[in-house]
């Protein structure tokens, strides 16, 4: 941090970016803590045997995630579904899943994909959808720069791909 301060023609030895390089370390370690993150300690017994099988979501689940690309924010809203087989989750564990997920280097394709997987794995439902709405600085704040661009991404498994009916009555309930 300290040769980038240098590179862009800053003084690092400033009252105001003296300490800069410790804060920005500090804040990595924190915005990409998905790395550190047990699953098994996340989920933390949180499986419960309940006869239930329609459609469970958990919608409008802030997240902010790293670019891997250049390193800048992107963030949204992540939305989760799933149909049971004889176990659900504790509803607190899906947005931890979604944070395990975003609080690393990602590309938003990929991460909506691991937030379902991980779903599939434990959960082993009949169903499972995420669907990730997007907004990206690298492309708002630098290259195309197009501020209101928004990227949407899903991933849809069992019965949401299988059933259309479904897969429209989880689209109907997400925001427009």
């Amino acid at each position: 941090m300290r040769n980038i301060l240098l590179e862009i023609g800053e003084d690092p030895d400033r009252q105001g970016l003296v300490k800069t390089p410790d804060r920005v370390a500090r804040m990595y370690q924190e915005i990409t803590s998905g790395y550190q993150t047990d699953p098994d300690k996340l989920i933390n017994g949180a499986l419960f045997d309940v006869e239930y099988s329609d459609m469970v979501l958990v919608k409008d689940i802030g997240f902010y995630s790293l670019c891997e690309h250049h390193m800048l924010p992107f963030f949204g809203r992540a939305h989760v579904a799933y149909t049971p087989d004889g176990k659900v989750i504790g509803l607190s564990k899906i947005p931890r899943i979604v944070e395990m997920h975003a609080r690393r280097l990602q590309v938003q394709e990929r991460m909506t994909a691991q937030i379902a997987h991980f779903i599939e794995d434990v959960l082993h439902p009949k169903g499972v959808a995420v669907v990730v709405e997007g907004s990206h600085l690298c492309s708002m704040m630098r290259g195309v720069k197009k501020s209101e661009a928004s990227m949407t991404t899903r991933s849809m498994s069992g019965l949401f791909e299988l059933d259309r009916d479904l897969r429209n009555e989880l689209l109907a309930h997400l925001p427009k």
